[in-house]
Parts: structure tokens; C-alpha cells; sequence
């Protein structure tokens, strides 16, 4: 069977949303970072939501490939993903559960015309029945959550991780991989997440791979009080 990410349906729907990130980015993420770098106090999701409404800031194509294996080989009923934007990677997800046979992706985006355009990228891939794409706070919208999660995926802006993995934690099974993207691109909002997940005594095992934007890899392993069947 062919893998449903060499589909062109797929490919096609992907290369569009490369290539428009490239045409976008290249001009709004300069601008982007500067804000980020000259803001002398918390940002709330609100006001990075309208900052970030003009950019695409897709994950890099490696990223999606690495989602797309994890997900083929640990086969997860459930993936929870936080920063859904144009949906690169939540369809690099939901094709690797369509080669599975199972599973669900719940993504979470905050931005109205970003879930509108995930939601119509994910069902021209034709990945659609494998994704619902959310509009909302990632934490509330866990507060409220009712699967086990068995992949957490962190690809918002690193200040909000840690408590988006505090609000996922009850529902973590255990050995639920955590993968966070930009721990190294955005280190300062990265560092009380990476301090968490890096303390044995959260119940964790973590780990940093270096890939230019930095990303950490993380297990649950204990299970939560709280943690649903």
C-alpha cells in the first residue's frame, strides 16, 4: 500500500503550504521576531494570535516527516497537537494514523481563518476524517478534553508549553511522547518548560536534539491520578 504521505494529493496540498510559506515568511517572520524581541512584557495568546495572523510559520518539512514516523511507529490512539496554523504538520499527522488504520488528531488554533484554511487543507489531502481542528485556547480546551492522549505535539509559542502539558498531564497515558518544537529558537520562553520536563521528580524522561530550532523529546512516565481509560 502506498504510504498516504506520497499521495499527490497529499504532496500537492503540502507544496502549496511550503511555498507560500516561503513567499510569506520571508518577509513577515523578520518582522515578527523583532516584535517578540522588542516586547518588554508578557504577551497574552490574544496579541500573539493577531501578530502572528499574517505569517504561515510552518514547521520545516523534516519536522513533518519526523511527526509522520512517530506516529507510524507508535501508533497512538489519540495526538493532541498545540499550534495548528495552515494544518503542515497536523497533515503530516493524520496521513501517518490513515496508513495506521486508526487514531485521531485533535489540533488546537486559535485563530479563526487559520482553522477555517487547516480544516480545508486537511480535507483536500484527504486526511480530513483523521483531524478536528479546534478554535480555542489549547489549555482550555484540555481542561475539558475527555481522551487519553498518547502524543503531545508543542509547536505554539514556546511560553505557553508548560502549561499546556500541565493542563495534557491528567490525561497523559503513560509513556505518552511529548515532542516540543523552537526550545532553541525562542530558549528564554523555552526555560521554564525545559526545566519541567528535564526534573526527574515531574515524571519524566527528556531529552534535546539539535536541529538548528531546537526540539525536545519527552515520556510520561508515570501515570496521572487523574489519567482517563
Amino acid at each position: 500500500m502506498t504510504s498516504a504521505l506520497y499521495l499527490p494529493k497529499v504532496r500537492n496540498v503540502l507544496a502549496g503550504i511550503s511555498e507560500e510559506q516561503h513567499r510569506v515568511d520571508e518577509v513577515e517572520q523578520p518582522k515578527l521576531l523583532r516584535k517578540v524581541r522588542e516586547r518588554g512584557t508578557p504577551w497574552t495568546p490574544e496579541e500573539l494570535v493577531e501578530a502572528c495572523a499574517s505569517g504561515y510559520y510552518a514547521a520545516p518539512p523534516e519536522i513533518g516527516r519526523m511527526l509522520f514516523t512517530f506516529v507510524r511507529a507508535t501508533r497512538p490512539e489519540t495526538v493532541f497537537e498545540f499550534g495548528t496554523s495552515y494544518g503542515f504538520t497536523a497533515i503530516h499527522i493524520a496521513a501517518a494514523l490513515r496508513d495506521n488504520g486508526f487514531g485521531m488528531l485533535y489540533t488546537a488554533e486559535l485563530h479563526e481563518g487559520k482553522c477555517t484554511a487547516a480544516r480545508n487543507n486537511l480535507a483536500s489531502a484527504g486526511v480530513g476524517e483523521y483531524a478536528e481542528v479546534i478554535q480555542g485556547e489549547a489549555e482550555e480546551i484540555l481542561s475539558s478534553f475527555s481522551r487519553r492522549i498518547d502524543f503531545l505535539y508543542l509547536d505554539g509559542w514556546a511560553e505557553f508549553y508548560l502549561g499546556v502539558l500541565r493542563a495534557a498531564e491528567p490525561r497523559l497515558r503513560a509513556g505518552a511522547l511529548i515532542h516540543a518544537d523552537d526550545t532553541a529558537k525562542f530558549a528564554a520562553g523555552a526555560r521554564p518548560y525545559l526545566d519541567y520536563v528535564r526534573d526527574p521528580s515531574n515524571g519524566y524522561v527528556s531529552t534535546a536534539i539539535a536541529d538548528g530550532q531546537g526540539l525536545e523529546l519527552s515520556t510520561f512516565t508515570r501515570t496521572s491520578e487523574r489519567a482517563l481509560s
